[in-house]
């Protein structure tokens, strides 16, 4: 048993899972088991589908993670606010790094770096890139938004344009068309936020829209942003398994492209101004997410709060 609650310790669900279902664990601790192993492989599209075993608590603060996977969903989780997913990656990758699993950080790293000007955006759109909310903040007046005719004036790609056109519109699709945009071009939609916010030479009323200090402030956020995603931190994934290489970078290697990735992020003010948080494996990582949501961005207890669970389970 005490080898058991040490796995639980660790956060090692998976095995604990495969053990209950082969006998050599008790059964009662499986379904509990594989919800964390969701959580921990950011398995985000089952997170509110959980055995019934699992506590409802630690359901409802998964759901706050989850992706909507049909467009009329009343819940709207990680589209409604993109903060509980970010303090969900922060734990993921502190496990992984206790672990010494450092392909799991990077890979983690990575997905932060996809969605991280979402953060810079929530204040302004009120939620996290909605594609059902959209339209009511970017279909506008003046929006050059998704609008192909407007190409030769905005900074937008065709490929950036094409894929904001069909997220103002794909809340009318079946679930179908709404996962296959999800998949395929939510993230192309992110990355035209960011020009929005601080690349575009020719601001649309999208972003003329708002108050001059409101709109001085996206753009500090979106660059940081920006200067986290392009930096040697991030950049690490293409040495590893989960990227396009071979190899596993080293406890060293990934601190020292952090140490670089920092250095980059010194030299905006508004990391300089962010105050430090508490002690992270990656120090100041929860500092730049923090800054750039403009509201605090910490580690979540979901992991551990399973581990205990499963602990408490395994005692009893």
């Amino acid at each position: 048993m005490a080898v058991l609650e040490e796995l639980a310790r660790r956060c090692a669900f998976g095995d604990l899972a495969a053990l209950a279902r082969s006998g050599h664990a008790p059964r009662r601790i499986e379904g509990v088991a594989e919800f964390g192993h969701q959580l921990l492989q950011l398995d985000a599209e089952d997170f509110g589908v959980a055995h019934p075993s699992v506590p409802r608590a630690l359901v409802d603060r998964a759901r706050a993670v989850r992706v909507p996977q049909e467009p009329g969903e009343t819940y709207r989780g990680a589209l409604g606010s993109m903060r509980a997913g970010f303090r969900l990656l922060l734990e993921v990758i502190a496990v992984h790094w206790e672990r010494r699993e450092l392909g799991g950080v990077v890979a983690a790293a990575h997905i932060a770096a996809e969605y991280l000007t979402v953060l810079a955006w929530e204040p302004v759109l009120g939620h996290a890139a909605d594609p059902a909310r959209l339209p009511d903040r970017m279909k506008i007046n003046g929006s050059r938004f998704g609008v192909a005719a407007e190409n030769d004036r905005c900074a937008h790609t065709r490929g950036l344009v094409a894929a904001c056109e069909r997220s103002l519109r794909v809340a009318g699709d079946p679930p179908e068309g709404w996962r296959n945009y999800l998949d395929r071009q939510h993230t192309t939609v992110i990355k035209a936020l960011s020009v929005c916010g601080f690349e575009c030479r020719t601001p649309c009323s999208v972003v003329e829209n708002l108050r001059a200090d409101a709109r001085a402030t996206l753009a500090a956020r979106c660059r940081l942003a920006r200067e986290y995603s392009d930096g040697a931190f991030v950049r690490l994934r293409h040495a590893a398994p989960v990227g396009h290489g071979f190899g596993v970078p080293s406890e060293e290697e990934v601190l020292d492209a952090w140490g670089r990735s920092r250095r980059s992020l010194e030299k905006h003010a508004l990391f300089r101004d962010e105050p430090e948080g508490a002690e992270f494996p990656i120090p100041d990582l929860p500092r730049a997410f923090s800054a750039v949501a403009g509201v605090p961005i910490t580690p979540d207890t979901l992991l551990a709060d399973v581990s205990a669970h499963i602990i408490g389970l395994l005692r009893a």
